[in-house]
């Protein structure tokens, strides 16, 4: 896999999300194991639903710093935002043995959004996914979405729930926490990990749950959200 290329760009912004979770929820998020597929929505179920795209970006986005060419839209529904790229590992937050400026020559201690106790989120334990800064593209809060939106996140044959935990570059998509990205069966490593493409980002509206960090009620409520986003409630 190639090597993150988000670097100092996101200094401002940091990375994170929440996926999905048979484990109780804490107050750090902590959970280290990829969980078995939850809930009734398969992934082939989701993505007939993101065949077509109504593009709501005014433009595309690039999906590493390093590409000259834009080429990713972000679509919408009337309930959901989608977009379609690869997965770029985001070790940002709170400094644990798997993120780490030793493990991350990229990491910052920090994120856009925090736990509810005022922290930042823990990267390797929480499952989420980071979007865009707000920017002449597109703006993330005008969709509907914020800090806690929960978030389905499809690659292959697995669909993992989780949360918005972070922002990015203005002009990059396509990046996802480490705990996420493990339990897609992603390699979470920071530098030379994420999956060079076939990622599906699908960012449920008015959807935000309390506490961010809880990926118990991410896992629930995107279950639901899921379903009646497929039309199976």
């Amino acid at each position: 896999m190639r090597t993150r290329m988000l670097a100092l760009t996101s200094a401002a912004c940091g990375s994170a999300l929440l996926g999905a979770a048979a484990l109780p929820a804490s107050a750090s998020g902590s959970a280290q194991e990829p969980e078995a597929d939850a809930g009734v929505v398969t992934a082939a179920e989701l993505l007939a639903e993101v065949r077509a795209c109504s593009r709501i970006s005014k433009g595309r986005y690039r999906t590493d710093s390093g590409r000259a060419k834009a080429t990713v839209p972000v679509c919408g529904t009337r309930d959901a935002v989608f977009w379609k790229a690869d997965m770029d590992i985001d070790c940002d937050g709170r400094k644990t043995r798997d993120c780490n400026r030793k493990t991350d020559p990229y990491f910052l201690p920090e994120t856009a959004f925090q736990s509810s106790r005022g922290e930042p989120l823990d990267s390797a334990a929480l499952p989420h996914v980071v979007v865009p800064g707000p920017g002449k593209v597109w703006d993330y809060r005008k969709s509907g979405l914020t800090g806690g939106s929960v978030v389905a996140v499809v690659y292959r044959d697995r669909v993992r729930y989780g949360v918005i935990g972070d922002t990015g570059p203005t002009d990059i998509i396509g990046e996802a926490s480490y705990a996420m990205a493990k339990a897609l069966g992603i390699d979470p490593d920071p530098s030379t990990g994420g999956a060079e493409s076939g990622v599906t980002y699908i960012a449920f509206k008015n959807s935000r749950i309390s506490p961010i960090e809880s990926r118990a009620r991410a896992q629930s409520r995107g279950a639901v959200l899921a379903g009646e986003f497929v039309g199976l409630s």
